[in-house]
């Protein structure tokens, strides 16, 4: 009787979970939680664990050291040496003008070759139209360069100057007589309009050797220079037009075989020509004749 009694005042056991319990195991439930204690946990141990180890400053620059020098190890290998610069494309003096504003100590790594660095210096030179750079194998770092062609020599204040079909500045010159082959432009400006002076020199190919150049006038305009200083003023627009004019009468009446000054033809609907002061002199004194004979 007395066990019954016993028995029947031991409190059961509560199956249920605590509060604490509940919590913890509804949280372990979370994926969050589970990815931070499956990678954030361990992250935080080694980031601690490696902040406190690279604190000295004599670890730190032991680790670096072998890096740079594990890295150096890999860069000299004689697969990645250049060992010579090889321009294809340039004359002699622009090579050589690219072997001075490269000044490359060969062999060299090819990690430490900025190849695009190379491209925008070389092809900042005046001769230099457009530039490849690459490294070929071999160890053999490789210039192809596509150099600027000369169409006119362009006559200023301090000298000449040779211009490609853009105006770009190609080279210097010394003197008139070192490029016969390329016509004469002259005038401020005239760079800026090299394909209407070539348009221009192409039109007056009839008169031959008489043609001595043309010249940019105001900014806007081309006055073309004969010989006996004989000039031809253009107009602003229709130069090339007003030119074949030209040409027309000099074929049809001698217009610029006589005794003229210039034949002006800014005011298409009324070409002038003006005479040289003999020929108005001798023209006069023909008309005062002619008069007297009246």
């Amino acid at each position: 009787m007395q066990s019954l009694i016993r028995r029947a005042r031991t409190p059961k056991v509560d199956p249920a979970p605590s509060r604490w319990a509940w919590r913890l195991q509804r949280l372990m439930l979370t994926p969050g939680f589970r990815f931070g204690l499956r990678f954030g946990v361990p992250f935080a141990v080694v980031f601690a664990a490696s902040s406190l180890y690279l604190s000295d400053d004599v670890r730190r620059q032991s680790i670096l050291d072998t890096v740079a020098e594990a890295r150096r190890a890999i860069e000299e290998r004689p697969e990645f040496m250049v060992q010579v610069m090889a321009i294809d494309g340039a004359s002699t003096e622009t090579a050589e003008d690219i072997r001075e504003i490269l000044p490359i100590d060969f062999p060299a790594s090819s990690f430490d070759l900025d190849l695009e660095h190379i491209r925008l210096t070389v092809g900042g030179l005046d001769p230099v139209k457009d530039v490849t750079v690459r490294i070929r194998p071999g160890g053999i770092l490789h210039i192809d360069v596509t150099p600027r062609v000369p169409v006119v020599v362009w006559r200023q204040a301090d000298g000449l100057t040779l211009i490609d079909e853009t105006g770009a500045h190609v080279a210097s010159l010394a003197a008139r007589d070192l490029r016969p082959d390329l016509p004469l432009v002259a005038g401020p400006g005239a760079d800026k309009a090299v394909p209407e002076a070539l348009a221009l020199i192409d039109a007056a190919s009839p008169l031959g050797s008489r043609l001595r150049g043309v010249v940019r006038v105001g900014l806007r305009r081309w006055d073309l220079v004969l010989d006996r200083d004989q000039r031809v003023l253009l107009p602003e627009f229709g130069a090339v037009r007003a030119l074949e004019r030209v040409i027309a009468l000099e074929n049809a009446q001698d217009v610029l075989t006589r005794d003229v000054a210039r034949v002006d033809m800014r005011l298409a609907q009324r070409p002038t020509v003006k005479m040289n002061e003999f020929a108005t002199q001798e023209w006069w004194r023909i008309r005062q004749i002619e008069l007297d004979g009246q």
